[in-house]
């Protein structure tokens, strides 16, 4: 069994190609842990869902294969104000958006698809809000329309953002699946039909793929676009077969009826290595899981209960049963520790007979009762979020907390939880870009929780709201690790793991490269 970072383009693939002979396509089928909520990238911010939109959509900037490096995609240039308050962008020539039975284009990409993309996701009084009002997770987690002062466009193939303060962590968001970029033209179609909501389920982006159909729950189902401005692609099909049981992945991957799965548990590598037709690729991903609290009623809304609910927790004990490879770090802050401005002097606590007076302090010398929801899908982070909701339980019933287990369909599970409806659930984060930022903005600052149900510190939201503008980078991630300092104790999150990620495929796929935060390009990918 072999660990491959990246592997050389067979030899004889390559000299067909060179002698102009047409290599016969295969489809390319992934076998998904879970069903797209939508296709809208901007309203989204799930794994499962960004793997589909990234296949359809582009942003003007993107991240190269295997690494959190920026390159040009539908932006061709792009300049930065020596403030970091303006950030100019030169669009890419011919570039087609996808021609399908619901939509044909009549231009090539421009700076109004710029305008109407942010405009959607910045402007709540946009038009197109007006028609289809959708809350954008992220960008909204993010702040993002308050950064703004302007989008201009200055001609047909420059756009220019000003923003009201300097933000040196700016520039990543353009390669993020939510900043996919949208045909005005196609916005424009729809809203004289009256049907703004199709925007969501008959996607059009610029991507190397165009979207064919999906059944909820069973496939998403994509096609090479022949239009694209890009490489040719050698994949015509590719087919996203939704299977949430990890068992049922594994066994299709060995049956050939998928040739790359989603991420793998700890407890199934063993099979897969012992298969000669399989390849399997790790990295040491960029993620965290961990439980929210809701912060806005219930014990949970004290901070000594929180505290209290987090050092009654065996963590030791978890990992042995969680992952049993021992290749997953416990998680102590928000984010990786291996991300610039980690705060080190932050530690884990077990201490069960100081979570009981922590308990008694807040006013439950005799306990309470929560819920505590499962996450229903498996993630490398949490491979198993029964058995770990076991576990929890076990747990706090020590210190005289009773927690009754719930859980959902993935896609209700998310809702209800943005709704608030939780005591404590089960989440994750997964970055792209290396930067503390991309943590701590989008999950714990006040702009993502506009419902009061999630951290809002008006301390922690100055210092890392500061630290986006600081070009002075010692001074920058010292900020964070006063940040971390305060989201430690004020204990938003019980904080859990951070995970090495494995994707096992066929030994006849091609070209993949692992992102750092696990998410799947199929661009230039083929059997």
């Amino acid at each position: 069994m072999r660990y491959l970072v990246s592997r050389l383009t067979p030899l004889l693939a390559t000299l067909a190609l060179l002698m102009g002979t047409p290599v016969q396509a295969k489809p390319l089928i992934y076998c998904a842990e879970a069903s797209p909520e939508g296709f809208d990238p901007g309203l989204w911010d799930s794994a499962g869902t960004n793997n589909v939109n990234r296949q359809l959509f582009q942003g003007l900037l993107g991240f190269k294969r295997g690494g959190t490096e920026l390159e040009a995609k539908l932006a061709s240039s792009w300049q930065i104000s020596k403030d970091a308050k303006v950030y100019t962008f030169t669009l890419r020539r011919g570039v087609h958006f996808h021609r399908t039975p619901w939509f044909t284009p009549t231009r090539d990409f421009n700076a109004d698809d710029v305008l109407f993309t942010f405009g959607r996701l910045t402007q709540a009084q946009h038009p197109y809000n007006q028609a289809f009002p959708a809350t954008f997770v992220l960008p909204q987690n993010m702040g993002l329309g308050d950064m703004l002062a302007a989008i201009d466009k200055l001609d047909d193939h420059t756009v220019r953002f000003t923003l009201k303060q300097p933000n040196v962590a700016f520039l990543p968001y353009f390669a993020m699946v939510f900043a996919g970029m949208q045909s005005a033209e196609y916005g424009a179609q729809l809203l004289r039909e009256g049907q703004a909501s199709r925007i969501n389920n008959y996607p059009i982006g610029t991507g190397p793929y165009r979207f064919v159909s999906y059944k909820k729950d069973e496939a998403v189902r994509l096609e090479a676009n022949p239009d694209y401005w890009g490489r040719k692609q050698q994949t015509d099909k590719l087919i996203f077969l939704i299977s949430p049981d990890a068992n049922v992945r594994v066994q299709k991957l060995f049956a050939g009826e998928c040739q790359i799965t989603a991420p793998v548990r700890d407890n199934d590598l063993q099979a897969i290595a012992a298969r000669k037709d399989l390849l399997l690729m790790k990295t040491q991903a960029l993620n965290i899981s961990y439980l929210a609290y809701n912060m806005k009623r219930g014990p949970t809304a004290k901070r000594e209960v929180r505290e209290a609910l987090d050092i009654a927790l065996d963590r030791n004990a978890i990992f042995k049963a969680l992952f049993p490879r021992g290749d997953a770090l416990q998680a102590v802050s928000a984010f990786p520790p291996g991300i610039p401005g980690y705060n080190r002097k932050l530690k884990n606590e077990y201490d069960p007979a100081r979570a009981k007076r922590l308990l008694a302090q807040a006013g439950y010398p005799n306990g309470f009762e929560l819920s505590l929801w499962a996450l229903p899908i498996v993630r490398p982070t949490n491979p198993n979020g029964q058995l770990l909701a076991q576990m929890i339980q076990q747990d706090w019933a020590k210190v005289g907390v009773t927690a009754k287990i719930k859980t959902y369909e993935w896609g209700e599970y998310l809702r209800r939880a943005n709704n608030g409806e939780h005591d404590v659930y089960m989440s994750g984060w997964s970055g792209e870009t290396g930067d503390a930022d991309e943590f701590l903005t989008p999950n714990l600052t006040c702009a993502a929780s506009p419902a009061g149900y999630k951290f809002c510190n008006a301390e922690f939201d100055h210092l890392v709201g500061e630290a986006r503008g600081m070009t002075d980078t010692p001074r920058r991630l010292q900020h964070y690790e006063k940040a971390q300092a305060i989201f430690k104790r004020e204990r938003p999150w019980i904080t859990l793991a951070h995970s090495t990620v494995y994707i096992p495929m066929k030994q006849d796929v091609k070209g993949f490269a692992m992102a750092p935060n696990g998410g799947v390009d199929f661009e230039n990918v083929y059997r």
